[in-house]
């Protein structure tokens, strides 16, 4: 169970803070069932969820987790994804999201990533499916390197391709 102030993954919303556990006094709440009371990190509102959810929740990663992620991002090995049915490149890209796990999140950034830069070389642009899915892998992963690296969220780009370079110049030299 977590605590009151505890910063947590909270499925598909992402970074959100425990306000409080307890029997929210609302409408539709199941009395005498303790509720958690999140609040997303990086937009408004309030999520008032039983803490025996079956919803994926955890806790953030550390600063030292979130730097050894990006140590290992050079060595993800993506290849380019492509399928002509945009059905079954969504559900490929669902799966990766449904682990909430940050090298996923890179895998899927990654793949997207090398598949634009090959259908640019022919002229063409990615497709909205993976556009979409793009976003919301970055949203989510700069959502939680954010907190975990204590940077503004606009800054963890930078911050993971300055890393990135700084690692691969670094292997270049050894």
């Amino acid at each position: 169970m977590f605590k009151i102030g505890d910063i947590i993954i909270y499925g598909s919303q992402g970074a959100c803070r425990v306000e409080d556990i307890g029997v929210p006094d609302i409408s539709g709440i199941i009395q005498g069932k303790l509720y958690y009371t999140l609040s997303p990190i990086f937009v408004d509102g309030k999520i008032f969820i039983p803490v025996d959810t079956t919803i994926y929740m955890r806790p953030i990663i550390t600063k030292e987790e979130a730097e050894n992620i990006i140590t290992q991002i050079p060595s993800i090995d993506t290849g380019i994804v492509e399928n002509q049915n945009y059905k079954i490149m969504e559900d490929h890209y669902k799966k990766l999201l449904a682990t909430h796990d940050c090298m996923d999140l890179i895998l899927l950034i990654k793949s997207i990533y090398n598949k634009q830069q090959n259908v640019k070389m022919q002229g063409k642009n990615i497709g909205q499916t993976d556009e979409k899915f793009r976003k919301i892998a970055e949203d989510l992963l700069h959502s939680e390197f954010s907190i975990a690296l204590e940077i503004p969220k606009s800054m963890v780009s930078q911050y993971i391709a300055s890393s990135v370079e700084q690692l691969t110049k670094g292997s270049l030299h050894v």
